[in-house]
């Protein structure tokens, strides 16, 4: 594992590639973002085949790894079973399940409740069993600072440990004292959420090093940005029934060929096609 992990949130194939091109080297697909996409709460109205396809889409076309919310994990620990074998087979490098009643909430909203610890526990031993490659990393989350404290939170991140998770996410602490207070005393691998207009302050990458930290996502913040935009074009383009207006603000196609490598499949096309005929040639010849 790297020394920090700064992953960007993405939510399709193009976003994913776009990330790379902005520097990033580790990507987090948000189960928010995959339900936004298709104009769908996050409230567990997705399906597990729907993530991993999402998974699989993402991880044809971008070369970094991929850390996936798996929400609840998609039923009890025997469906996590499940969960855990087919988005690793869909090509994702890590997976977080966090303990939520299902249908689970926004971490940041009011209103969630948390499972027992113990069926916690089962299900990231399930996870854990289930993988194929030891190097696929099994995160846990806890959402138990909103709904039973600060300190539930660090106990369960401890018992979470000791079942085998390789990482903590915790969710939703409320001020910088407290992702320092969580370092200090849960001694494993952590990793923060940075998302928009939630609970927790936004604290840089650096800033939650320097605190302990070992990883931290932006889930939405890509996503929330093309939202912005997509709904100002829009607005922009019925009222004024023409681009004229913006076109200088829209990405070129050579820019938007440039991002999907383009050029490279063509290239590839025109050398098969270039191969396929040689061995044509040669066979009437008599050569091959």
């Amino acid at each position: 594992m790297a020394d920090f992990v700064t992953a960007a949130g993405v939510f399709n194939g193009i976003s994913a590639q776009l990330a790379e091109r902005g520097g990033f080297r580790a990507l987090y697909l948000s189960g928010s973002g995959v339900a936004g996409a298709m104009g769908l709460p996050d409230l567990s109205v997705t399906t597990l085949t729907e993530l991993a396809e999402e998974c699989r889409r993402i991880t044809s076309v971008a070369r970094s790894p991929l850390i996936v919310d798996a929400d609840t994990g998609f039923g009890e620990a025997i469906n996590v079973i499940r969960t855990v074998r087919l988005l690793e087979a869909a090509g994702a490098s890590a997976i977080h399940i966090e303990d939520q009643v299902m249908p689970k909430r926004c971490g940041h909203l009011e209103g969630k409740k948390v499972i027992g610890a113990e069926e916690m526990g089962m299900k990231v031993r399930a996870a854990v069993e289930a993988r194929k490659d030891e190097d696929f990393v099994i995160i846990a989350r806890t959402d138990a600072r909103a709904v039973n404290g600060f300190q539930d939170a660090v106990e369960r991140a401890k018992f979470y440990l000791d079942c085998g998770a390789d990482m903590i996410f915790i969710e939703a602490l409320e001020s910088e004292e407290e992702f320092r207070q969580f370092a200090r005393e849960v001694d494993g691998p952590l990793l923060a959420n940075m998302t928009e207009f939630g609970k927790s302050p936004l604290l840089s990458a650096q800033e939650l090093k320097s605190l302990g930290y070992r990883a931290v996502i932006f889930p939405l913040t890509a996503f929330r940005a093309a939202l912005k935009a997509m709904d100002s074009v829009y607005r922009d383009l019925f009222r004024a029934g023409t681009q004229r207006g913006f076109v200088d603000s829209l990405m070129t196609r050579k820019e938007f060929y440039s991002v999907i490598g383009y050029d490279q499949y063509a290239e590839d096309d025109s050398g098969i096609f270039r191969e396929v005929q040689g061995m044509q040639a040669r066979r009437g010849r008599g050569l091959i």
